[in-house]
């Protein structure tokens, strides 16, 4: 089974738990930090953005899947060509706080011309923004799924900059982003990964809203120490595992 596949096998069994260093986040010891402690922990992948030096770095740290996440098709094939084992479009937080949002016939551009760009089947994610309405989210989502995406990706965000961080801020994301997990789990068959949000409170509540994985960055990023951003993920990973057993016991 190689790496992706394991990735694979943690979305079906409903506990997958990607570590992201951040779409802009260059800091190269912050990152090291982050990748070796999701190493360490057992996380189901890494995804890091779109930089050769930081992808290569990635390839040297862990063994874990490297996902590699942008709104650039070009940055996302040339990922794949530098030897990422997926992709993700999204996400979009930075460019909310820049007031840049995405509606939804601009993914679909985007998908279908990172699609054109690549010369083989890739692991392929898709984050839906969560700006555009309930509806035409589960109406994007059903067009990625007809299309053979892999996992789509919800998220929250507040518009304004004063509610964007904070407690309050995350907890009002992670209400959104799980929000829309519960409605687009009810109306496609593809496997759905909550972010925006997402720490050891969350968590818990994304897996019973219908998540097949979470996907978790702020609450290591902003963490100091390596033994803390460990801690963290383990925690997380025990309440995926926890999901994990209670399906099986449920079958």
């Amino acid at each position: 089974m190689n790496k992706i596949d394991t990735f694979k096998q943690h979305i079906l069994e409903k506990r997958a738990v990607k570590v992201c260093t951040g779409i802009e986040n260059f800091n190269i010891e912050n990152i090291k930090k982050v990748i070796s402690s999701a190493q360490i922990a057992g996380a189901s992948a890494i995804d890091i953005c779109a930089n050769e030096e930081i992808i290569l770095l990635a390839k040297q740290l862990t063994n874990l899947p490297i996902i590699v996440s942008s709104t650039n098709p070009q940055e996302l094939a040339k990922a794949i060509e530098l030897g990422a084992d997926g992709i993700e479009i999204g996400n979009f937080e930075s460019f909310y706080k820049k007031g840049i949002y995405f509606n939804a016939n601009e993914i679909m551009t985007i998908v279908k011309e990172t699609h054109s760009l690549l010369n083989k089947k890739v692991f392929f994610s898709v984050t839906i923004p969560s700006e555009i309405s309930i509806s035409e989210q589960i109406e994007l989502a059903r067009k990625l799924e007809y299309l053979g995406i892999d996992l789509i990706q919800t998220e929250g965000h507040y518009t304004s900059k004063e509610n964007f961080e904070g407690a309050r801020g995350l907890l009002a994301r992670a209400e959104q982003s799980i929000s829309n997990t519960i409605e687009l789990s009810r109306n496609i068959d593809a496997p759905i990964m909550t972010s925006s949000g997402i720490n050891s409170t969350t968590a818990e509540f994304a897996f019973t809203a219908g998540a097949s994985g979470v996907s978790i960055s702020s609450c290591v990023t902003k963490l100091t120490s390596e033994v803390s951003m460990l801690a963290t993920i383990k925690n997380i990973i025990e309440i995926a595992n926890k999901n994990k057993q209670e399906i099986l016991e449920l079958a």
